[in-house]
């Protein structure tokens, strides 16, 4: 079997990166990949300003300040005001220039107002509560760099120097086909032996998530020339196809003859718990991916290597921090495979859900993160073990 680092190897490997870009607003432009390195037209900020609200002053003398300054002014955040001499103070707020001569900021809480002097009873230095210009972004630097996934912090920067666009790559399309006679959609009555397709819903959201542009084929039945005919389609005009079920070795698994006669096709047994089954291949121009059908293998599965494939295929390039908790629970018998069990994080602790079958996608919901429990490893209870959150898997 594949080790879970040698598949992800493999599949990052054969990522083609999108280079197609498009121009947006920065209103729509949060999770997408920055195409080129995004240059500051300015400096911010734009000009020395108040950190603080309270008293500029002009101190002569930092080693023997006065006891009391002179305000001279009022300088609210958007005006600008006039140069002070020693011993004069202006009072100014958050935001507001610095005025010319003034050398600190006193906050007003270390401040008291004697008729039109103020007394600082606190030490002063030069340059306190003082903001530079261009202290947090240099005219001519980069703001953000190609290959970032804009979050909202990084639009607020971008934002901040002056600029309403952006060129980011074009989205990845994906096409998803979900196969089996036993699936029925949400809403309709179950016939025998049936089941209803969850992991059309979960796959859908983790998609749309990454910003790919999603065409949902939806129930595709088990029969060979209709799902070769829909393999050619969804192949014609999308980068990624991604299926569930259907690769196995079994008389109804269409999926992977049809792409056994049709494209090229990688069967992989990958040394994870839950999944396993694995797929990679190519249809015309078109990756193709098939996960496992058990809707947590699929959930898994998709976190672990088909979301870092996808953000390669973007030219992303993500390293995910790792937690380490204590075990509230034990493993006396090492498996030869890695297991990712569901887990929450409870005082300090990494507490599993209590049935961690690969069908029973409760355990999913449930969960906060996935603690790893390394093939050929055993744990007792109180052992550390990795955490990876689930918040940073599904965004």
């Amino acid at each position: 079997m594949l080790t879970v680092e040698h598949a992800l190897e493999q599949l990052t490997a054969a990522a083609r990166r999108i280079t197609e870009t498009e121009r947006l607003p920065l209103t729509q432009a949060l999770g997408r990949v920055l195409a080129h390195d995004l240059i500051s037209p300015l400096a911010v900020p734009g000009f020395d300003n108040s950190a603080m609200d309270g008293y500029a002053l002009h101190v002569p003398d930092f080693a023997a300040p006065p006891a009391q300054y002179i305000v001279t002014q009022r300088i609210a955040a958007g005006a600008v005001g006039q140069a002070l001499q020693p011993g004069e103070a202006a009072r100014i707020f958050t935001g507001a220039p610095i005025p010319p001569g003034a050398n600190a900021v006193a906050m007003q809480e270390d401040c008291t107002l004697l008729g039109d002097q103020v007394q600082v009873s606190s030490p002063l230095r030069h340059g306190q509560h003082i903001r530079r210009a261009g202290e947090d972004v240099a005219a001519g630097g980069i703001v953000v760099a190609a290959g970032r996934r804009l979050s909202a912090a990084e639009r607020g920067l971008i934002a901040a120097v002056g600029l309403a666009e952006v060129e980011v790559l074009r989205p990845l399309r994906v096409a998803l086909l979900c196969t089996g006679d036993e699936l029925v959609e949400p809403g309709q009555p179950l016939g025998p032996g049936q089941i209803y397709n969850s992991n059309r819903y979960q796959l859908v959201q983790l998609l749309q998530a990454l910003g790919c542009v999603v065409t949902d084929y939806g129930i595709v039945a088990d029969e060979l020339a209709l799902t070769t005919r829909i393999l050619r389609e969804a192949a014609a005009d999308h980068d990624v196809v991604l299926s569930t079920g259907g690769v196995s070795v079994g008389e109804e698994d269409h999926v992977r003859a049809a792409l056994e006669t049709n494209a090229w096709l990688a069967m992989w047994k990958i040394a994870i718990k839950p999944g396993k089954p694995f797929a990679f291949g190519r249809v015309g121009e078109a990756d193709f991916i098939g996960l496992p059908g058990n809707p947590v293998s699929t959930f898994v599965t998709f976190v672990l290597l088909v979301r870092p494939f996808l953000l390669a295929r973007l030219g992303v390039s993500e390293t995910l921090p790792h937690l380490w908790l204590p075990a509230r629970f034990e493993r006396r018998r090492a498996g030869d495979r890695r297991e990712y069990l569901r887990v929450r994080l409870e005082h300090g602790h990494a507490v599993p859900y209590a049935n961690q079958s690969s069908g029973v996608l409760t355990s999913v919901a449930w969960a906060e993160a996935l603690a790893i429990v390394p093939e050929g490893q055993c744990i007792e209870e109180g052992d550390p073990v990795r955490i990876l959150p689930l918040a940073l898997l599904t965004q």
